[in-house]
């Protein structure tokens, strides 16, 4: 694809996000924020008995990068139905999946966008009631 096709993506994850809303129940649950233009993000995350991710939804404001980075990230940790990631794979999960998810350069200016996702898991990894 080129990176016209992947800034559409990133415009109708914004437009249309997936997996937003606040889970009352939940395993793991971080927050993160950018403190150069005020994006905001809480990710939360649902475990099943057998230790995969059931469910992952967010909240948050702020620009297209980051509101697409966490509606493709939860989508990501849901995998298909039965399919979602484990927690230990979770924690294998790099800065470089963000990029490859989102599929377009970023900038230097625009890491801290991309990342917002991220981070709040890793937040939630810290503090899992798992």
């Amino acid at each position: 694809m080129d990176e016209e096709i992947y800034k559409e993506n990133i415009l109708d994850h914004n437009r249309n996000p997936h997996n937003r809303e606040v889970l009352d129940e939940y395993d793991l649950r971080g927050g993160g924020t950018n403190p150069t233009c005020g994006d905001e993000l809480e990710l939360f995350v649902k475990l099943g008995e057998d230790g995969k991710v059931t469910h992952a939804t967010f909240l948050g404001s702020g620009c297209a990068i980051s509101q697409a980075g966490a509606s493709m990230l939860t989508d990501k940790l849901k995998g298909l139905p039965g399919q979602g990631m484990t927690l230990a794979g979770l924690k294998l999960l790099a800065p470089g999946d963000i990029y490859s998810m989102l599929g377009i350069h970023i900038s230097p200016g625009r890491v801290n966008c991309a990342l917002l996702a991220y981070r709040a898991l890793n937040d939630g990894l810290k503090n899992a009631k798992a």
